[in-house]
């Protein structure tokens, strides 16, 4: 049995509405522009993902692993879509997306700003169509500046931004996230902007141009290390995450499992050595700040390594949470996707519709008082484009079938 099978059905309240009557053309491909557009679709809004007839979204092609032939990173950032595929490199094809330009509310795009400019997808040209538009733009390095036309991947962003270089032990080589952290990060920008810019159209009818840059957005990322920086001149190196600010934050052994433990001010301090049964240490006046345990962090370290050390992960845990002490376990992928408390917070589920089941992860944001965000499942390739040009702009099935022949769509 696969984990996907073992997970319920997705929160069947309705999903919300917040954007209804919002129509968003995606013109991206691979994670960041396709997460930023199933944010705006969990939230309501229509969003249309026009696809190369054929091929589709790059993502379509990255596996394995596969899930009934289809790439499971595709189907992690998709959902609540409408396939539409197109080919609008040359004039034909591009009047057909022109007239949707003219009925929509937002287009996302993730292509340079020359290769934009080339097939008449730039904000110039289509907000000449329809002066209401939100624009986004969301590339490697933004659309001004002497990188705006280097290609980048979730990789490059997370070089040129630092975090790279913090990630690992500190006697091993630069580490990438565990998972693309620019593309999520920047995609949530493109979203959370978008409806900045929609809120703002409501009252003033004027569109809007959004310039994201993954770069800007993972470095933005980087903001609790940069200004210490900037501020005090303390250069961060790579430390396995043991250099906190907060004296104690990190990961430590146990008896058996491993667990995280943030004792992040002095009142916590003293909870966690009365919860191990040494509160002497907790008054101790050597480590009365956290400045006072940060000068005497190793020495403190290994003191409570030795404590941990004689009881195993889950003992420690009870007795943590009962102490009001912050800590958890290091879970694992498959350890977190069994955690009961996530798993009722609708945060894993199966989706199956027409008896397709596609495991999905879930919205993680309440609006009031539910997560559910699920409509439709990640669309088959090219599964609206006849619906779309029919039912949306109208198109007879004289058209559609000329578009056919000249293999546009």
């Amino acid at each position: 049995m696969l984990p996907f099978e073992q997970l319920p059905a997705p929160p069947a309240t309705a999903a919300p509405a917040l954007l209804k009557g919002v129509t968003v053309i995606d013109l991206t491909t691979s994670i960041a522009g396709p997460y930023a557009s199933m944010l705006l679709a969990d939230m309501g809004a229509r969003v249309i993902k026009i696809e190369r007839p054929g091929a589709g979204d790059d993502c379509r092609a990255w596996g394995p692993p596969w899930h009934d032939g289809e790439s499971l990173w595709f189907l992690s950032v998709n959902r609540n879509k409408e396939s539409v595929t197109l080919d609008y490199s040359g004039e034909a094809g591009r009047r057909v997306l022109h007239d949707m330009v003219t009925k929509a509310d937002v287009v996302i795009v993730n292509l340079v700003g020359r290769v934009q400019k080339k097939l008449c997808i730039d904000y110039a040209t289509l907000s000449a169509l329809n002066p209401r538009l939100v624009f986004v733009s969301l590339t490697g390095f933004g659309m001004e500046g002497a990188r705006r036309d280097f290609p980048c991947y979730d990789l490059i962003a997370e070089g040129y931004s630092g975090v790279m270089d913090l990630t690992g032990e500190a006697d091993s080589p630069p580490q990438k996230v565990g998972t693309p952290a620019a593309d999520l990060i920047s995609g949530m920008d493109a979203a959370m902007a978008t409806l900045g810019a929609l809120f703002e159209r409501a009252g003033s009818g004027k569109g809007h141009q959004i310039d994201i840059a993954m770069v800007d957005s993972m470095t933005r990322f980087m903001s609790p290390r940069i200004v210490p920086y900037l501020g005090a001149g303390e250069i961060p190196h790579r430390s396995g995450a043991r250099d906190s600010v907060i004296a104690v934050y990190q990961a430590f052994d146990t008896q058996d499992k491993p667990l995280t433990l943030g004792l992040g001010n002095d009142a916590i301090w003293k909870r966690f050595w009365q919860a191990v049964g040494e509160p002497a240490k907790g008054e101790d006046p050597r480590h009365a700040s956290n400045a006072d345990r940060r000068n005497a962090r190793a020495e403190i370290v290994a003191d409570i390594q030795r404590v941990l050390k004689t009881k195993p992960r889950d003992v420690w845990l009870k007795i943590f949470s009962e102490a009001k002490v912050p800590a958890g376990p290091v879970n694992s992928i498959d350890d977190m996707t069994r955690d009961p408390e996530l798993v009722a917070r609708g945060l894993f589920y199966t989706a199956e519709t027409g008896g397709r089941r596609v495991p999905q992860v879930g919205f993680g944001i309440g609006i009031d008082g539910s997560n559910a965000t699920y409509r439709s499942p990640p669309p088959r390739l090219s599964e609206h484009t006849d619906a779309v040009l029919r039912d949306w702009l109208g198109y007879d099935a004289a058209a559609i079938a000329q578009l056919r022949a000249q293999k546009l769509v």
